[in-house]
């Protein structure tokens, strides 16, 4: 620093210093806007995560409330409430009870969805998540729901896609760049990549085959 003996002098820092302060400044934005970046982009997953956690609590207060049965299991007369053609907003308009809220079943990753305004003005386009057509309150690995990113290498039929560990299964790059988020019967949610879908989650539900239904457009 320099020094002065003079009252109308003023001090200043030397050009060294200048360097050092700079040096300084550098070392912080490459060590904590990295960290901030991270932060930022984790954001929308850990919602995403949060998201299908409720959905996976509401279909479960939804069972206890009908003899421990999701919507896909439930039966009048012999005839099941929903099959293989019914919509899956019609699965979420079922449980919106225990939702509270439409905008629980969109993800902030998913450009291509939006919350509607409620219930009623309700359809697969306010949607980004697969319901598991196989859940069963009383299997707790098998799967509930899930990111609708999700692939056998197959066109869905009906909006349906058979799920098995023989088949090339994985997540697109349309929402969590080939990693996606899956929901199981017994509350957890696990954030997989297309390897562990396979074999940690499909491998492990106890079914030979695991049919999920799309939110598709048409």
């Amino acid at each position: 620093m320099k020094t002065c003996h003079h009252q109308n002098c003023h001090k200043g820092l030397t050009f060294i210093e200048v360097l050092y302060v700079m040096a300084a400044l550098a070392f912080v934005a490459l060590v904590i806007l990295p960290r901030f970046r991270r932060a930022s982009s984790s954001a929308p997953r850990i919602t995403c995560v949060n998201n299908l956690k409720i959905i996976g609590l509401s279909f479960r207060i939804y069972a206890g409330d009908h003899f421990d049965r999701y919507p896909m299991n439930i039966s009048t007369n012999d005839k099941p409430v929903v099959n293989e053609a019914t919509p899956v907003f019609q699965y979420f308009q079922m449980i919106q009870n225990e939702l509270g809220t439409q905008k629980m079943v969109v993800c902030p990753s998913d450009s291509k969805r939006t919350a509607s305004k409620d219930f009623t003005n309700f359809s697969n386009k306010n949607i980004s998540y697969f319901i598991g057509l196989d859940a069963n309150e009383n299997l707790p690995q098998t799967i509930l729901a899930g990111d609708r990113n999700i692939t056998n290498g197959f066109a869905p039929r009906n909006g349906i896609l058979d799920l098995t560990t023989n088949q090339t299964v994985g997540f697109t790059d349309e929402i969590h760049l080939k990693q996606g988020n899956v929901a199981l019967s017994d509350g957890s949610v696990q954030q997989v990549s297309s390897a562990r879908l396979r074999s940690e989650i499909i491998a492990n539900t106890g079914m030979a085959t695991n049919r999920i239904k799309l939110p598709e457009l048409k």
